[in-house]
């Protein structure tokens, strides 16, 4: 039996998947590891704790399934998009990357648009503003505030290249991830506007495809660490959404589908649109011949997460992962709508539907009645309601049809949720088996192409299968409806407050 090894690099931890060239799951190991918050807006990782993950996970694999290393055909790794690790001419890593959700660098967003005309001028161009959690913007900060950092740096490489570069000593970006700094998606080279805000382009590495070979594979310190064979084969290997959008199987021209983890995002595959719009990004799919619509929420199941460790820590102790099923329970008696209480998600910000550093999340409407039951589903609802409006501007924007989709994630496994969103959405959606490893699975896969086990992207719906489909209960669209228009009115109305509110101390002047 052959094996591809796919690392699923998430926000929170590597979930390692051993996976058939026949696309079954063997085993799986999640190795997490932690975030830094320096600052307010500061959101950092340690890069040597994911590659000391990524061994661990891989060698524990090894050992405890009894497969001959030899029988590893290929590594590759599907990973959280838009890292910056500033590496020297060495490899020595300058500085913690700054993940995705860091929102330190408004300031310089601000200062880049000025550049080409302003916001308003910027924005009718582009479709969308820099935001201070875009890389353009924490590159320029480095440029500012880390002088020193930046002028050593050899190249910026995202979490994928830096995994890579462990692996086999060579620092490349592969094309998806490269959409996330700036990339041609005609030419598939870096973008030259780059140069017209200050980005020095030769800081950005060479380009790979993601089914591409690099180097010459694992090195023999990488092979050691990883358990596996020196030479095995290390393919370019893409960002999280795409390797889900594969995973999937909805891969196909305005095929959709809906991930929900510790983030969120609606996305739709797209053979010709490039437009950014409402802050969703048009970016390159793991298949070159294709483009991705991506829209992202922040914060999903951190949010729940969150009102577990806060609201029910004395159950959480006594259930441990029957925690998430206890609390679909005690939920439902409450009605469709929480009795009109609205909570928005946004507790790290917002880039789609709405691009925002400094939105924060609300709880609206909060009467003597309401209980934490209330505000349990309120919150599941708020990312229901997320996701409606980014489907809305995915119809208006890109004509999409949206009224069919896939759902992958650990969210999927939630029946309760499931549920409130084809509610709130109005749409038949199905989830997909194992929908946690959806990611690794579309990762493995393009693995698989690389090696030419497989001639094409479009086979890769023979690996997915659907377990169950959900359909919008009709006697709850009036309430969901109604409060939908709330929803959105919430960030309207509080839109200038949050700024004035929060502008400040995000730029990490306050401790």
């Amino acid at each position: 039996m052959k094996y591809i090894m796919a690392h699923d690099m998430g926000t929170s931890s590597d979930k390692a998947v051993l996976i058939d060239f026949k696309g079954n799951i063997v085993a799986s190991k999640a190795v997490p590891y932690p975030t830094y918050y320096p600052a307010p807006a500061f959101v950092e990782q340690e890069p040597e704790e994911y590659w000391e993950a990524v061994c661990l996970a891989s060698k524990t694999i090894v050992e405890e399934t009894g497969i001959d290393p030899k029988d590893v055909e290929g590594v590759i790794f599907s990973t959280q998009a838009m890292g910056i690790i500033p590496v020297d001419k060495n490899g020595r890593v300058l500085h913690r990357n700054i993940t995705w959700v860091d929102g330190r660098a408004e300031k310089q967003a601000q200062t880049l648009m000025k550049k080409v005309g302003g916001k308003k001028i910027f924005t009718l161009v582009s479709g969308t503003p820099i935001m201070g959690k875009d890389v353009v913007s924490k590159i320029q900060w480095l440029k500012e505030e880390r002088p020193d950092v930046y002028n050593n740096t050899k190249y910026f490489l995202d979490v994928n290249g830096y995994l890579k570069f462990k692996c086999t000593g060579e620092m490349v970006a592969e094309l998806s991830g490269a959409s996330s700094y700036g990339l041609d998606l005609k030419k598939k080279t870096w973008m030259s506007a780059l140069k017209l805000i200050g980005i020095d382009l030769k800081k950005l590495p060479p380009l790979v495809k993601s089914t591409d070979k690099i180097g010459n594979g694992l090195t023999d310190e990488a092979a050691e660490k990883m358990g596996l064979c020196t030479g095995t084969a290390v393919f370019g290997g893409c960002d999280d959404t795409q390797a889900a959008a594969i995973g999937s199987g909805m891969n196909g021209d305005g095929e959709i589908h809906i991930y929900l983890g510790t983030s969120a995002w609606v996305a739709a595959s797209s053979k010709n649109k490039t437009k950014f719009k409402h802050g969703a990004a048009a970016i390159q799919s793991a298949d070159p011949e294709m483009n991705l619509i991506c829209g992202i929420t922040e914060a999903a199941g951190s949010n729940i997460q969150w009102i577990c460790d806060q609201f029910f820590s004395n159950e959480q102790k006594e259930l441990g992962d029957g925690i998430y099923a206890y609390m679909d329970k005690v939920i439902e008696s409450i009605p469709a709508g929480s009795d009109h209480l609205i909570c928005t998600p946004w507790m790290l910000g917002e880039r789609c539907p709405v691009s925002s550093t400094t939105t924060r999340a609300t709880l609206w409407n909060v009467t003597p009645n309401h209980t934490r039951e209330h505000i349990m589903k309120a919150l599941y609802e708020g990312i229901g309601y997320n996701l409606r409006w980014i489907l809305e501007n995915f119809r208006k924007d890109y004509k999409f049809h949206c009224r069919q989709f896939r759902i992958i994630g650990g969210g999927a496994l939630d029946d309760a949720w499931m549920q409130i969103i084809a509610d709130i959405t109005g749409s038949e959606f199905a989830i997909v088996q194992n929908p946690r490893n959806a990611g690794a699975l579309g990762a493995a896969i393009i693995a698989l192409i690389g090696l030419g086990e497989l001639g094409s992207f479009a086979e890769a719906k023979n690996f997915v299968v659907e377990s169950k489909t959900y359909r919008p209960n009709p006697q709850n669209k009036y309430i969901y409806d109604e409060l939908f228009k709330s929803y959105k009115q919430i960030y309207y109305s509080l839109e200038k407050t949050y700024r004035q509110a929060n502008s400040r101390r995000f730029e990490g002047d306050e401790e």
